[in-house]
């Protein structure tokens, strides 16, 4: 199934609007990937171009980078702690950008994109005492 993102086909007065090009491939979308916690897998779609994304359906380690030492070390995810995207993807553990995980280090916010980067890196917010 695909998502196609283009302009309404309804003028903001309600009249009719006529498209000046047809459908493309290019305007097709793709299913959002909820990143879980779990044995890391990841799967490499085309995108536009001939590039690639790496979607990122799984992951079970994070790359946490502590800000006060600059050490960038490798954790475990235990779970999701917060997540502004949609709250209802802390009891689902649905890693996203801004997500607030738990990691074996403490708890760390996830930087980049995982279901479009592949890889989930964070910055440590609270260390364990």
């Amino acid at each position: 199934m695909a998502l196609w993102h283009l302009k309404s086909l309804k003028k903001p007065t309600g009249g009719k609007l006529s498209r000046n090009r047809k459908k493309m491939r290019m305007d097709r979308g793709s299913m959002p990937v909820d990143t879980r916690i779990g044995k890391a897998h990841v799967a490499r779609k085309r995108s536009k171009g001939g590039n690639f994304k790496l979607r990122m359906s799984s992951a079970e380690f994070a790359n946490v980078a502590d800000p006060k030492t600059g050490k960038i070390k490798k954790a475990k995810i235990v779970t999701v702690k917060d997540n502004k995207a949609n709250p209802h993807f802390v009891r689902r553990n649905i890693i996203t950008k801004g997500a607030v995980i738990e990691t074996d280090m403490g708890l760390a916010r996830v930087t980049s994109r995982p279901g479009q980067d592949g890889i989930v890196n964070a910055i440590l917010v609270e260390g364990k005492k």
